[in-house]
């Protein structure tokens, strides 16, 4: 039997997110943001982490959601990838979860762009169904704007 697999799980938009805990840094506070003129608009600006320059990206933008709330400061989950620390902008932080690796089910091939390539599949949960997110995908500018 295959041992469970861990997830870091979050909200966008009332929707349970989650990503492979191994790839999540850390989970910050909204910073403050510098504006990148000419960046694609998933890009929220530039975060200074503790003298790391990471680049914020609005995961309600990257998934083709509605805008967050002024009201509402989002929260930074600072993943690992290839190219170094990202942040990914989310409304809510949820628990680490662990879910067995036979429960795993693919997304249908009708799902459409531009989430079809960032979701990986889903858990069904007891309250809710928890979309696994790709995390190197969702970092990718170049298919950020669809």
């Amino acid at each position: 039997m295959a041992a469970p697999l861990q997830y870091c799980t979050f909200f966008v938009d009332g929707q349970c997110c989650g990503l492979d805990v191994a790839r999540v840094q850390e989970i910050i506070c909204a910073q403050p943001m510098t504006p990148v003129p000419l960046a694609p608009d998933v890009v929220c600006g530039l975060i200074n982490l503790r003298g790391q320059i990471v680049t914020a990206i609005d995961l309600r933008r990257r998934l083709g959601m509605k805008e967050r709330p002024a009201e509402q400061p989002p929260i930074n989950v600072v993943v690992q990838t290839d190219d170094g620390a990202c942040s990914l902008l989310v409304d809510e932080i949820g628990d680490v979860l662990e879910a067995p690796e036979n429960a795993f089910e693919r997304p249908p091939e009708t799902l459409a762009d531009p989430a079809k390539v960032m979701i990986r599949g889903a858990y069904k949960l007891k309250d809710c169904l928890l979309l696994i997110l790709d995390a190197d995908e969702v970092v990718r500018l170049d298919i950020a704007e669809g």
